[in-house]
């Protein structure tokens, strides 16, 4: 039987959940990724699938990410969110000299994270000045290195510019050492995931330790997976992390229901309205995996055979990813009002998946606007031109 390359990083994860199940109650309530589940992550390889193999990454294939992240997160979602998060950041490596790469990424623990594009950083001679503090970065308490997405102010105060006169976005790196961390990450869901705020006073950042990330003009690989955007990948895996924590709460429920018996009425096994809805859920929960499979399989393919990327693809990603979401969570929806009383109680494993599920829902890979994304585009006729937005 042919496996896909890197498949044996599915192996690993799955071989992993029995730890991350162990420890998700101390994850939830410390609010961070436990010693133990961050050492087993970075040990077995799985925040290099990203990683170029010239730098000694798996450099996976998407669906096979995806499927990574998938079994993580029926295990935990806050440690499956760190893991997405942190592995789609090392993409960078891509797009930046080799000694940089190598010094961040093969310099343990290797992992970098970043929040929210925000703020300027001021051109001086040789690299940037940076005063600014920064929001969501989801597996930052793990991490030895963060980064920050910020436009440039020239040294005569003008905006610097992209050739198509958009502002120039670019990604500067430093190490975790010289930011401060700001403890702000007080949520509803994805508790665990410490996506906390950093700051930085009067930081100066070396120009090489600085990436036009996701520029086609700037990429360094040849590989299919760089011709992706970091977006793009990050917005499949999030994706894929939604089917795991549905798929794991139906699992539960399904279980619950072999022997549970309501006050008053029958069997849970033998109620036919029971059996109907999961009989549904099932169907609903397959259905949005292979959609969102089947549009990875189908981008992957193009891409490896040589084609470029299109805004086709971003949009078949933007739609596919972000239904799946919305999917995950109908489904969630459905077996948590399933469970009854059962379902409220945090001993169970029920509570915990619902608020991770909503949580993940209101993250801006779930939003309604993104389909009014994908329709503008549809509607443009321009398919098949490079990706307007990556």
């Amino acid at each position: 039987m042919n496996r896909p390359q890197g498949f044996d990083l599915v192996e690993r994860a799955r071989a992993l959940a029995p730890l991350i199940t162990s420890e998700a109650d101390e994850i939830e309530r410390t609010r961070r990724l436990t010693p133990a589940v961050t050492s087993a992550l970075v040990e077995n390889g799985l925040y290099r699938a990203l990683l170029p193999k010239s730098f000694g990454g798996a450099e996976v294939a998407l669906d096979t990410f995806m499927q990574m992240q998938e079994e993580i997160a029926k295990a935990d979602a806050s440690t499956a969110w760190c893991l997405g998060q942190c592995s789609v950041c090392a993409m960078t490596a891509a797009y930046l000299d080799p000694d940089v790469a190598n010094e961040i990424f093969n310099t343990a623990p290797g992992i970098l994270a970043w929040g929210a594009i925000g703020h300027e950083v001021r051109a001086e001679p040789g690299g940037y000045r940076a005063t600014a503090r920064w929001d969501f970065a989801s597996g930052s308490r793990q991490a030895s290195w963060l980064g920050a997405h910020v436009r440039v102010v020239e040294a005569d105060g003008s905006q610097r510019k992209k050739a198509d006169g958009s502002p120039e976005v670019r990604t500067i790196l430093f190490p975790m050492i010289s930011a401060t961390m700001h403890d702000v990450w007080d949520v509803i869901g994805l508790k665990g995931t410490g996506t906390d705020s950093y700051s930085v006073d009067n930081l100066f950042i070396a120009e090489k330790f600085s990436a036009l990330r996701d520029d086609p003009a700037a990429v360094r690989e040849a590989g299919p997976l760089y011709k992706l955007s970091t977006n793009m990948v990050f917005s499949m895996g999030f994706a894929a992390t939604s089917l795991g924590v549905a798929r794991a709460m139906l699992a539960a429920a399904t279980e619950l229901a072999r022997g549970k018996t309501p006050q008053g009425t029958k069997a849970m096994r033998d109620n036919n309205a029971v059996q109907g809805q999961i009989g549904r859920t099932e169907a609903t929960l397959r259905a949005a995996r292979a959609y969102l499979y089947t549009t990875a399989s189908e981008v992957w393919r193009d891409l490896s055979r040589g084609d470029p990327i299109t805004e086709a693809h971003r949009v078949a990603i933007r739609i596919a990813s972000t239904w799946t979401i919305h999917q995950s969570a109908a489904v969630v929806d459905i077996a948590y009002h399933m469970s009854g009383a059962t379902a409220v109680f945090a001993k169970n494993p029920f509570e915990r998946r619902f608020r991770d599920m909503h949580a993940i829902a209101q993250q801006i890979q779930a939003r309604d606007t993104q389909y009014e994304d994908a329709g503008k585009a549809i509607l443009s006729g321009n398919l098949g031109a490079p990706p307007t937005t990556r």
